[in-house]
């Protein structure tokens, strides 16, 4: 019997028992679907955490100020003093100090209110310098950004969010018109182009930008202090470098030991690994019950062919008494079992692709179906047919044609 001849065996001994193969594989497209959209809302969920961290800019390091001890002993978390100044984001911009370090954008932040005609909104306001724009890897969608002569003399400009501008400009361009912020009138020369990502608990797309002298005086800040400093490295090779360097030399300006440093400096490398290490421990955890589905298929799969088995005892031994080997007799029920297996893979990977379509706009999160866990999921399914199938089809080849043909 030739394996074309197994195979058209095969397919027609499932299609004569329909409802039975379709029960059978149920269970295998059960568990491929769910295994395709579980890794599907993981690679979606790493994803979505790589474009956030990218928009916070590229090769990015970011300085934070260390923690504050309030004269009742109560510690505060990192970011709650004040031990960053513009004098240390001065010393990092020196290519002499930090040869690795390309631009440097120190900002302090607040939070007010802003008002056009009758309309107010409050939001979060950016102090910062020029290089923010390129070290944020932020675009203007209209207008322009503020000039390093603005930041010198604490010009009245403001660049706002694509969210902010919409809430207080319903029609028309907002770049040229006027916003009150704190008392002080304001002239827009710019908005934002939408980051589409929120790094932080806010929207990226909901602030005011303006020069950090600006910022100082409407958020009542003094002094020289700043919230965080925001390095971009010449290169990824050398952020690393860019890293040591920075450390080195805030170390020597505060005048303290690396065991009690009152900063902290953090990459984009460290934020990816955090947050996708959380990611994976639920993927494999949705993974491990997608694959007891997969395993309860494969028991289905082996209950119904030992049934087949049973039920076409004397078609065996009329086979084997005109000459069929066990061989091929155990080569027909493993045709049988991994067509079972097989079609309940595509059947699995189809339901699971046609889900990675619906389900993002209801669940508010995104689905990536990659090509090789597709493949892997229909290997798998054939693999279980096979695997699965092999106890019934060596039972049926150890079948001898006398026994066989006397059973009723």
């Amino acid at each position: 019997m030739s394996w074309l001849e197994t195979f058209r065996a095969g397919i027609e001994a499932v299609r004569a028992h329909r409802l039975r193969s379709l029960l059978t594989m149920l269970g295998i497209v059960i568990g491929i679907s769910s295994v395709i959209l579980t890794v599907g809302l993981g690679q979606g969920a790493q994803d979505e955490v790589k474009d956030q961290i990218s928009a916070l800019g590229s090769n990015l390091l970011i300085v934070s100020p260390g923690s504050s001890t309030s004269s009742s002993g109560v510690r505060g978390g990192f970011g709650s003093a004040s031990t960053l100044t513009l004098q240390d984001a001065t010393a990092m911009a020196d290519r002499y100090v930090v040869p690795d370090a390309a631009k440097v954008a120190p900002t302090t932040s607040g939070s007010t209110s802003l008002t056009a005609g009758e309309t107010n909104w409050t939001t979060s306001v950016v102090g910062t310098t020029t290089a923010w724009l390129d070290v944020r890897a932020r675009a203007l969608s209209s207008g322009r950004f503020f000039t390093a002569q603005e930041v010198e003399q604490a010009a009245d400009v403001v660049v706002l969010g694509s969210d902010t501008a919409s809430e207080l400009f319903s029609f028309g361009s907002p770049v040229g018109q006027t916003v009150t912020v704190d008392g002080t009138p304001m002239s827009v020369i710019g908005v934002l182009a939408s980051s589409g990502s929120s790094s932080t608990g806010s929207s990226e797309d909901d602030q005011a930008v303006m020069p950090i002298g600006t910022a100082k005086q409407v958020t009542g800040g003094s002094g020289s202090s700043v919230s965080t400093i925001y390095v971009e490295a010449g290169s990824a090779e050398t952020l690393a470098a860019a890293y040591q360097e920075i450390d080195a030399l805030l170390l020597n300006l505060h005048g303290v030991s690396a065991a009690a440093a009152d900063f902290s400096i953090s990459t984009q490398d460290s934020l990816v690994e955090t947050a996708n290490a959380t990611n994976q421990t639920l993927t494999v955890l949705l993974g491990g019950i997608a694959a007891i589905s997969l395993l309860v298929g494969g028991i289905g799969v082996m209950n119904i062919m030992l049934v087949s088995v049973t039920e076409r005892v004397r078609e065996i031994g009329l086979r084997k008494a005109l000459g069929a080997t066990p061989k091929v007799i155990r080569r027909q029920f493993l045709v049988e079992a991994s067509v079972l297996g097989l079609a309940g893979g595509v059947v699995g990977v189809l339901i699971g692709t046609v889900g990675a379509q619906v389900l993002p706009p209801l669940i508010d999160q995104p689905v990536s179906v990659s090509v090789v866990a597709t493949l892997a999921a229909i290997g798998t399914a054939l693999a279980l047919g096979i695997g699965f199938g092999v106890y019934p089809a060596s039972r049926a080849a150890r079948l001898t044609p006398i026994d066989a043909l006397r059973s009723e």
